[in-house]
Protein backbone atom coordinates (compact mmCIF):
# COMPACT_ATOMS: atom_id res chain seq x y z
CA UNK A 1 0.00 0.00 0.00
CA UNK A 2 1.45 3.35 -1.19
CA UNK A 3 0.80 6.26 1.50
CA UNK A 4 0.97 9.98 1.23
CA UNK A 5 1.80 10.19 4.98
CA UNK A 6 3.01 8.02 7.30
CA UNK A 7 3.45 9.44 10.95
CA UNK A 8 4.59 7.52 13.86
CA UNK A 9 4.18 7.97 17.21
CA UNK A 10 5.22 6.36 20.72
CA UNK A 11 1.66 7.02 21.80
CA UNK A 12 -1.66 7.67 20.15
CA UNK A 13 -4.89 8.30 21.36
CA UNK A 14 -7.66 6.28 19.53
CA UNK A 15 -11.14 5.08 20.20
CA UNK A 16 -9.70 2.14 21.93
CA UNK A 17 -7.32 4.32 24.36
CA UNK A 18 -3.66 5.09 24.03
CA UNK A 19 -1.04 3.04 22.53
CA UNK A 20 2.13 3.69 20.10
CA UNK A 21 0.86 3.39 16.79
CA UNK A 22 1.50 3.95 13.02
CA UNK A 23 -1.14 5.77 11.38
CA UNK A 24 -1.33 5.40 7.78
CA UNK A 25 -3.03 8.07 5.11
CA UNK A 26 -3.58 8.41 1.18
CA UNK A 27 -6.17 11.12 -0.14
CA UNK A 28 -6.43 12.44 2.85
CA UNK A 29 -8.00 9.38 5.17
CA UNK A 30 -6.64 7.13 7.58
CA UNK A 31 -6.17 3.92 5.61
CA UNK A 32 -4.61 1.76 8.48
CA UNK A 33 -3.51 2.38 12.15
CA UNK A 34 -1.16 -0.13 13.16
CA UNK A 35 1.50 -1.21 15.78
CA UNK A 36 4.67 0.95 16.00
CA UNK A 37 6.94 -1.38 14.68
CA UNK A 38 4.55 -3.46 12.27
CA UNK A 39 5.50 -6.55 11.18
CA UNK A 40 7.22 -7.50 7.56
CA UNK A 41 3.46 -8.50 6.59
CA UNK A 42 2.35 -5.15 7.65
CA UNK A 43 5.04 -2.87 6.57
CA UNK A 44 3.57 0.60 5.61
CA UNK A 45 5.61 2.72 2.47
CA UNK A 46 4.82 6.11 2.39
CA UNK A 47 5.86 9.23 0.68
CA UNK A 48 6.23 11.13 3.82
CA UNK A 49 7.15 9.91 6.76
CA UNK A 50 7.02 11.81 10.30
CA UNK A 51 8.59 10.51 13.03
CA UNK A 52 7.15 12.19 16.52
CA UNK A 53 9.43 12.71 19.48
CA UNK A 54 9.45 10.96 22.98
CA UNK A 55 7.70 13.53 24.30
CA UNK A 56 4.52 14.37 21.84
CA UNK A 57 1.42 12.60 21.31
CA UNK A 58 -1.03 11.97 18.24
CA UNK A 59 -4.65 13.11 18.82
CA UNK A 60 -7.54 13.22 16.24
CA UNK A 61 -8.07 16.90 14.93
CA UNK A 62 -10.27 18.77 17.57
CA UNK A 63 -13.71 19.48 16.94
CA UNK A 64 -15.07 22.92 18.11
CA UNK A 65 -18.67 23.27 17.46
CA UNK A 66 -19.03 26.70 19.49
CA UNK A 67 -17.12 29.34 17.71
CA UNK A 68 -18.59 32.98 17.03
CA UNK A 69 -16.58 33.97 13.68
CA UNK A 70 -18.59 37.09 13.71
CA UNK A 71 -17.77 37.26 9.66
CA UNK A 72 -19.35 39.07 7.57
CA UNK A 73 -20.69 42.39 9.32
CA UNK A 74 -18.45 42.69 12.34
CA UNK A 75 -15.36 41.61 10.70
CA UNK A 76 -13.11 43.64 13.37
CA UNK A 77 -13.95 41.70 16.48
CA UNK A 78 -12.81 38.51 14.63
CA UNK A 79 -12.90 36.92 10.91
CA UNK A 80 -12.31 33.43 9.25
CA UNK A 81 -8.51 33.53 8.44
CA UNK A 82 -7.81 34.49 11.51
CA UNK A 83 -9.98 32.26 13.29
CA UNK A 84 -8.79 29.39 12.05
CA UNK A 85 -5.69 30.18 11.93
CA UNK A 86 -6.24 30.39 15.10
CA UNK A 87 -8.26 26.87 15.25
CA UNK A 88 -5.17 24.95 13.61
CA UNK A 89 -2.65 26.58 16.28
CA UNK A 90 -4.75 25.11 19.13
CA UNK A 91 -5.29 21.87 17.15
CA UNK A 92 -8.61 22.53 16.29
CA UNK A 93 -9.30 21.44 12.82
CA UNK A 94 -12.84 21.42 12.77
CA UNK A 95 -15.09 24.92 14.07
CA UNK A 96 -19.16 25.07 13.47
CA UNK A 97 -19.93 28.97 13.34
CA UNK A 98 -22.63 30.42 15.49
CA UNK A 99 -25.40 31.91 13.36
CA UNK A 100 -24.50 35.35 15.23
CA UNK A 101 -22.74 38.22 15.90
CA UNK A 102 -22.15 38.22 12.08
CA UNK A 103 -24.65 40.59 9.96
CA UNK A 104 -26.81 39.28 8.67
CA UNK A 105 -27.05 37.10 11.15
CA UNK A 106 -27.77 32.94 9.55
CA UNK A 107 -31.45 32.70 10.01
CA UNK A 108 -32.33 31.90 6.57
CA UNK A 109 -30.69 30.71 3.46
CA UNK A 110 -29.87 33.98 1.70
CA UNK A 111 -27.59 34.47 4.70
CA UNK A 112 -26.10 31.50 5.03
CA UNK A 113 -25.15 31.79 1.46
CA UNK A 114 -23.74 35.25 2.23
CA UNK A 115 -21.72 33.68 5.00
CA UNK A 116 -20.32 31.00 3.14
CA UNK A 117 -18.73 33.12 0.48
CA UNK A 118 -16.84 35.38 3.08
CA UNK A 119 -15.74 32.07 4.57
CA UNK A 120 -14.83 30.24 0.89
CA UNK A 121 -11.19 30.67 0.26
CA UNK A 122 -9.78 31.84 3.51
CA UNK A 123 -10.20 29.12 6.12
CA UNK A 124 -7.43 26.87 7.46
CA UNK A 125 -9.41 24.30 8.74
CA UNK A 126 -12.61 22.97 8.09
CA UNK A 127 -15.96 24.86 8.54
CA UNK A 128 -19.50 23.95 8.94
CA UNK A 129 -22.23 26.72 9.79
CA UNK A 130 -25.19 26.43 12.23
CA UNK A 131 -28.59 27.75 11.47
CA UNK A 132 -31.00 30.20 13.83
CA UNK A 133 -34.22 29.92 15.14
CA UNK A 134 -35.07 33.73 15.60
CA UNK A 135 -38.86 35.01 16.36
CA UNK A 136 -40.75 35.23 12.48
CA UNK A 137 -38.10 32.34 10.93
CA UNK A 138 -39.99 29.39 11.59
CA UNK A 139 -41.17 29.16 7.66
CA UNK A 140 -36.89 29.39 6.85
CA UNK A 141 -35.97 26.65 9.14
CA UNK A 142 -36.41 23.24 6.93
CA UNK A 143 -34.73 25.47 4.57
CA UNK A 144 -32.00 25.92 6.23
CA UNK A 145 -32.12 22.30 7.66
CA UNK A 146 -32.03 21.00 3.55
CA UNK A 147 -29.16 23.75 2.70
CA UNK A 148 -26.99 22.07 4.69
CA UNK A 149 -26.95 23.78 8.61
CA UNK A 150 -25.77 21.21 11.50
CA UNK A 151 -29.15 22.37 13.70
CA UNK A 152 -30.46 25.84 15.18
CA UNK A 153 -29.45 27.56 17.90
CA UNK A 154 -32.36 30.13 19.91
CA UNK A 155 -31.85 32.42 23.09
CA UNK A 156 -34.34 32.62 25.76
CA UNK A 157 -33.31 36.03 26.41
CA UNK A 158 -31.90 39.08 24.79
CA UNK A 159 -28.84 37.69 23.15
CA UNK A 160 -26.72 40.91 23.19
CA UNK A 161 -27.34 41.87 19.67
CA UNK A 162 -30.94 43.32 18.94
CA UNK A 163 -30.76 41.98 14.87
CA UNK A 164 -30.82 37.85 16.85
CA UNK A 165 -33.83 37.79 18.58
CA UNK A 166 -34.88 35.67 21.26
CA UNK A 167 -37.45 33.19 21.39
CA UNK A 168 -40.36 33.28 24.12
CA UNK A 169 -41.58 29.80 25.61
CA UNK A 170 -44.65 29.66 22.86
CA UNK A 171 -42.01 30.62 20.21
CA UNK A 172 -40.08 27.76 21.20
CA UNK A 173 -42.52 24.96 21.58
CA UNK A 174 -43.18 25.87 18.01
CA UNK A 175 -39.69 25.60 16.96
CA UNK A 176 -39.33 22.45 18.45
CA UNK A 177 -42.81 20.92 17.07
CA UNK A 178 -41.12 22.78 13.15
CA UNK A 179 -37.89 20.81 14.25
CA UNK A 180 -38.72 17.40 15.25
CA UNK A 181 -40.50 17.14 11.90
CA UNK A 182 -37.29 16.51 9.82
CA UNK A 183 -34.86 15.60 12.94
CA UNK A 184 -33.32 18.68 13.19
CA UNK A 185 -31.38 19.71 16.21
CA UNK A 186 -31.86 22.60 18.82
CA UNK A 187 -29.18 24.00 20.83
CA UNK A 188 -30.23 26.44 23.55
CA UNK A 189 -28.35 29.43 25.22
CA UNK A 190 -30.65 29.15 28.27
CA UNK A 191 -31.08 31.43 30.89
CA UNK A 192 -34.39 32.44 31.54
CA UNK A 193 -35.32 36.23 30.24
CA UNK A 194 -37.77 36.96 33.90
CA UNK A 195 -34.93 35.31 36.13
CA UNK A 196 -32.72 38.02 34.73
CA UNK A 197 -35.18 41.05 34.53
CA UNK A 198 -35.86 40.21 38.18
CA UNK A 199 -31.99 40.02 39.30
CA UNK A 200 -29.82 43.06 40.19
CA UNK A 201 -28.82 45.05 37.06
CA UNK A 202 -25.11 44.92 36.08
CA UNK A 203 -22.75 47.58 36.70
CA UNK A 204 -20.29 48.76 37.95
CA UNK A 205 -16.27 47.24 38.83
CA UNK A 206 -16.94 44.61 40.85
CA UNK A 207 -17.45 41.11 40.14
CA UNK A 208 -19.62 39.98 42.12
CA UNK A 209 -22.21 42.68 41.69
CA UNK A 210 -22.10 40.94 37.67
CA UNK A 211 -22.51 37.57 39.27
CA UNK A 212 -25.26 38.50 41.07
CA UNK A 213 -26.89 39.95 37.91
CA UNK A 214 -26.87 36.30 36.48
CA UNK A 215 -27.76 34.06 39.14
CA UNK A 216 -27.84 30.49 39.04
CA UNK A 217 -31.56 30.06 38.78
CA UNK A 218 -31.91 31.44 35.77
CA UNK A 219 -29.88 29.03 33.84
CA UNK A 220 -31.91 26.12 36.02
CA UNK A 221 -35.21 27.54 35.18
CA UNK A 222 -34.16 27.92 32.02
CA UNK A 223 -33.18 24.22 31.43
CA UNK A 224 -35.84 22.50 33.01
CA UNK A 225 -38.68 24.68 30.81
CA UNK A 226 -36.26 23.30 27.67
CA UNK A 227 -36.34 19.76 28.90
CA UNK A 228 -39.97 20.24 29.55
CA UNK A 229 -40.85 20.95 25.99
CA UNK A 230 -38.43 18.33 24.85
CA UNK A 231 -40.25 15.43 26.60
CA UNK A 232 -43.47 17.31 24.99
CA UNK A 233 -42.38 17.55 21.26
CA UNK A 234 -39.24 14.66 21.13
CA UNK A 235 -37.10 17.34 19.42
CA UNK A 236 -33.74 16.49 19.77
CA UNK A 237 -31.98 19.53 22.03
CA UNK A 238 -28.69 20.43 23.42
CA UNK A 239 -27.57 22.87 25.96
CA UNK A 240 -24.62 25.30 25.77
CA UNK A 241 -22.40 26.73 28.36
CA UNK A 242 -23.64 25.26 31.06
CA UNK A 243 -22.13 27.02 33.66
CA UNK A 244 -24.72 26.22 36.71
CA UNK A 245 -23.69 22.57 38.21
CA UNK A 246 -27.05 23.00 39.72
CA UNK A 247 -28.82 21.53 36.77
CA UNK A 248 -26.91 18.44 36.57
CA UNK A 249 -29.43 16.29 38.33
CA UNK A 250 -32.48 16.87 36.06
CA UNK A 251 -30.32 16.50 33.47
CA UNK A 252 -29.55 12.84 35.03
CA UNK A 253 -33.18 12.68 35.25
CA UNK A 254 -34.13 13.89 31.79
CA UNK A 255 -31.40 11.51 30.21
CA UNK A 256 -32.81 8.18 32.05
CA UNK A 257 -36.06 9.51 30.89
CA UNK A 258 -35.20 9.21 27.56
CA UNK A 259 -34.96 12.47 26.60
CA UNK A 260 -33.12 13.34 23.34
CA UNK A 261 -30.78 15.85 25.78
CA UNK A 262 -26.65 16.37 25.78
CA UNK A 263 -24.89 19.27 27.22
CA UNK A 264 -21.39 21.21 26.86
CA UNK A 265 -19.49 23.35 28.90
CA UNK A 266 -16.39 25.29 27.88
CA UNK A 267 -12.99 25.92 29.00
CA UNK A 268 -13.31 28.53 30.87
CA UNK A 269 -15.81 27.24 32.78
CA UNK A 270 -13.41 24.35 34.13
CA UNK A 271 -10.52 26.84 34.57
CA UNK A 272 -11.52 30.07 36.39
CA UNK A 273 -13.67 30.60 39.38
CA UNK A 274 -15.34 33.97 40.59
CA UNK A 275 -13.19 34.39 43.56
CA UNK A 276 -10.18 34.57 41.16
CA UNK A 277 -11.38 37.28 39.55
CA UNK A 278 -10.13 40.73 40.50
CA UNK A 279 -12.55 44.22 40.17
CA UNK A 280 -12.58 45.32 36.92
CA UNK A 281 -11.55 42.57 34.99
CA UNK A 282 -14.08 42.64 32.03
CA UNK A 283 -11.95 40.43 30.09
CA UNK A 284 -13.44 37.51 32.58
CA UNK A 285 -17.43 38.46 31.43
CA UNK A 286 -19.73 36.09 29.65
CA UNK A 287 -22.91 34.80 29.76
CA UNK A 288 -23.72 32.72 31.97
CA UNK A 289 -21.10 34.06 34.54
CA UNK A 290 -17.73 31.79 35.32
CA UNK A 291 -19.01 31.15 38.78
CA UNK A 292 -17.83 29.80 42.64
CA UNK A 293 -15.10 27.33 42.54
CA UNK A 294 -17.53 24.73 44.16
CA UNK A 295 -19.68 24.97 40.91
CA UNK A 296 -16.27 24.89 39.10
CA UNK A 297 -15.22 21.42 41.00
CA UNK A 298 -18.90 20.10 40.41
CA UNK A 299 -18.86 20.76 36.76
CA UNK A 300 -15.87 18.40 36.65
CA UNK A 301 -17.72 15.75 38.38
CA UNK A 302 -20.44 16.07 35.85
CA UNK A 303 -18.06 15.65 33.12
CA UNK A 304 -16.80 12.50 35.23
CA UNK A 305 -20.10 10.95 35.48
CA UNK A 306 -20.77 11.27 31.74
CA UNK A 307 -23.37 14.22 31.90
CA UNK A 308 -21.74 16.88 30.06
CA UNK A 309 -20.57 15.41 26.30
CA UNK A 310 -18.62 18.51 25.55
CA UNK A 311 -16.34 20.66 25.66
CA UNK A 312 -15.82 23.46 23.07
CA UNK A 313 -14.67 27.21 23.38
CA UNK A 314 -17.74 29.23 22.82
CA UNK A 315 -15.22 31.53 21.44
CA UNK A 316 -16.63 35.06 21.29
CA UNK A 317 -14.52 37.62 20.72
CA UNK A 318 -14.22 41.81 20.41
CA UNK A 319 -12.24 44.50 19.81
CA UNK A 320 -10.45 45.40 22.91
CA UNK A 321 -12.57 49.11 23.05
CA UNK A 322 -15.40 46.92 23.64
CA UNK A 323 -14.62 45.13 26.79
CA UNK A 324 -14.05 48.37 28.21
CA UNK A 325 -10.85 47.57 30.07
CA UNK A 326 -10.40 51.24 30.65
CA UNK A 327 -13.27 52.02 33.23
CA UNK A 328 -13.49 47.76 34.12
CA UNK A 329 -17.57 48.29 34.17
CA UNK A 330 -19.36 45.30 33.91
CA UNK A 331 -22.54 45.98 33.14
CA UNK A 332 -21.02 48.05 29.70
CA UNK A 333 -18.37 45.64 28.46
CA UNK A 334 -19.48 43.39 26.37
CA UNK A 335 -19.85 39.35 26.92
CA UNK A 336 -17.53 36.66 25.72
CA UNK A 337 -14.18 35.05 26.33
CA UNK A 338 -11.63 34.77 23.46
CA UNK A 339 -9.94 30.97 23.53
CA UNK A 340 -10.10 29.44 20.53
CA UNK A 341 -6.49 28.54 20.42
CA UNK A 342 -5.87 28.08 24.35
CA UNK A 343 -9.24 25.40 24.95
CA UNK A 344 -6.57 22.14 24.76
CA UNK A 345 -4.38 23.31 26.92
CA UNK A 346 -6.43 25.26 29.52
CA UNK A 347 -8.90 22.00 29.48
CA UNK A 348 -5.32 19.57 29.88
CA UNK A 349 -4.04 21.55 32.48
CA UNK A 350 -7.03 21.08 35.17
CA UNK A 351 -8.13 17.72 33.57
CA UNK A 352 -4.52 15.87 34.36
CA UNK A 353 -4.74 17.78 38.07
CA UNK A 354 -7.73 16.11 38.60
CA UNK A 355 -6.78 12.44 37.57
CA UNK A 356 -8.35 12.78 33.51
CA UNK A 357 -6.08 11.51 30.81
CA UNK A 358 -5.86 12.29 27.72
CA UNK A 359 -8.09 9.67 25.98
CA UNK A 360 -10.76 11.93 28.27
CA UNK A 361 -10.47 14.95 26.76
CA UNK A 362 -9.96 13.37 23.31
CA UNK A 363 -13.62 12.03 23.76
CA UNK A 364 -14.70 15.52 25.43
CA UNK A 365 -13.26 18.33 22.43
CA UNK A 366 -12.92 16.01 19.44
CA UNK A 367 -15.13 12.91 19.44
CA UNK A 368 -18.22 14.14 21.07
CA UNK A 369 -18.34 17.42 19.08
CA UNK A 370 -18.55 15.29 16.22
CA UNK A 371 -20.82 12.90 17.15
CA UNK A 372 -23.22 16.06 17.88
CA UNK A 373 -23.11 17.78 14.94
CA UNK A 374 -23.01 14.13 12.69
CA UNK A 375 -19.86 14.77 11.58
CA UNK A 376 -18.82 11.11 11.22
CA UNK A 377 -15.35 11.34 9.72
CA UNK A 378 -13.64 13.94 11.92
CA UNK A 379 -12.78 13.68 16.06
CA UNK A 380 -11.29 10.15 15.90
CA UNK A 381 -7.93 8.44 14.50
CA UNK A 382 -9.48 5.45 12.89
CA UNK A 383 -9.93 3.72 9.44
CA UNK A 384 -12.20 6.09 6.68
CA UNK A 385 -11.55 8.73 8.94
CA UNK A 386 -10.38 12.19 7.76
CA UNK A 387 -6.46 12.81 8.04
CA UNK A 388 -7.10 15.63 11.05
CA UNK A 389 -4.45 15.06 13.62
CA UNK A 390 -2.15 16.98 15.78
CA UNK A 391 0.95 16.31 17.28
CA UNK A 392 0.53 17.21 21.35
CA UNK A 393 3.89 18.16 23.74
CA UNK A 394 1.29 17.19 26.89
CA UNK A 395 4.61 18.18 29.31
CA UNK A 396 5.66 21.08 28.12
CA UNK A 397 4.65 24.49 29.54
CA UNK A 398 4.11 27.95 28.27
CA UNK A 399 2.63 31.22 29.73
CA UNK A 400 -0.05 32.90 27.71
CA UNK A 401 0.80 36.07 26.04
CA UNK A 402 -2.32 37.37 24.05
CA UNK A 403 0.00 39.64 22.12
CA UNK A 404 1.27 35.85 20.46
CA UNK A 405 -2.03 34.46 19.54
CA UNK A 406 -3.52 34.60 16.14
CA UNK A 407 -6.62 35.95 17.38
CA UNK A 408 -7.50 39.12 15.95
CA UNK A 409 -7.78 40.95 19.23
CA UNK A 410 -4.86 40.43 21.61
CA UNK A 411 -7.92 40.26 24.74
CA UNK A 412 -8.35 37.26 27.11
CA UNK A 413 -8.36 36.17 30.58
CA UNK A 414 -5.96 33.58 30.02
CA UNK A 415 -2.99 36.01 29.80
CA UNK A 416 -0.18 35.48 31.92
CA UNK A 417 -1.46 32.07 32.86
CA UNK A 418 0.92 29.20 32.65
CA UNK A 419 -1.02 26.79 30.85
CA UNK A 420 0.07 22.91 30.04
CA UNK A 421 0.30 21.02 26.74
CA UNK A 422 1.73 22.54 23.42
CA UNK A 423 0.50 22.03 20.11
CA UNK A 424 3.66 21.37 18.29
CA UNK A 425 1.70 20.51 14.70
CA UNK A 426 -1.37 20.05 13.15
CA UNK A 427 -2.72 18.54 10.06
CA UNK A 428 -6.07 19.23 7.95
CA UNK A 429 -6.81 15.86 5.89
CA UNK A 430 -2.84 14.68 5.66
CA UNK A 431 -1.74 18.05 4.44
CA UNK A 432 0.26 20.19 7.76
CA UNK A 433 -1.32 23.55 8.41
CA UNK A 434 1.17 26.34 7.52
CA UNK A 435 -0.83 29.37 8.41
CA UNK A 436 -0.38 30.84 4.99
CA UNK A 437 -2.53 28.32 2.33
CA UNK A 438 -6.19 28.24 3.74
CA UNK A 439 -7.26 24.65 2.60
CA UNK A 440 -10.15 24.55 4.89
CA UNK A 441 -13.52 23.28 3.12
CA UNK A 442 -16.72 24.31 3.96
CA UNK A 443 -19.13 21.50 5.63
CA UNK A 444 -22.91 20.42 5.28
CA UNK A 445 -24.87 18.11 7.34
CA UNK A 446 -24.82 15.01 6.69
CA UNK A 447 -21.63 15.17 3.61
CA UNK A 448 -18.52 13.91 6.33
Amino acid sequence: MELDLLVRAPRVITPDGERPGSVGVRDGRIVAVEPFDPGPDTELAAREVVELGPDEVLLPGLVDSHVHVNDPGRTEWEGFASATRAAAAGGVTTIVDMPLNSIPPTVDVAALDVKRKTASGQSHVDVGFWGGAVPGNLADLRGLHDAGVFGFKCFLLHSGVDEFGHLEPDELAAALRELRAFDGLMIVHAEDAHAIDEAPHAHGRRYTDFLASRPRQAENTAIAQVIALARETGCRVHILHLSSADALPMIADARRDGVALTVETCPHYLSFTAEEIADGATQFKCCPPIREEDNRDALWEGLRAGLIDCVVSDHSPCTPELKRLDIGDFGAAWGGVASLQLGLPAVWTEARRRGFGLPDVVRWMAQRPAELTGLRRKGRIAPGCDADLVAFAPDAEFVVDPAALHHRNPVTPYAGRTLGGVVRATWLRGGQIDGDVPRGRLLTRGEA
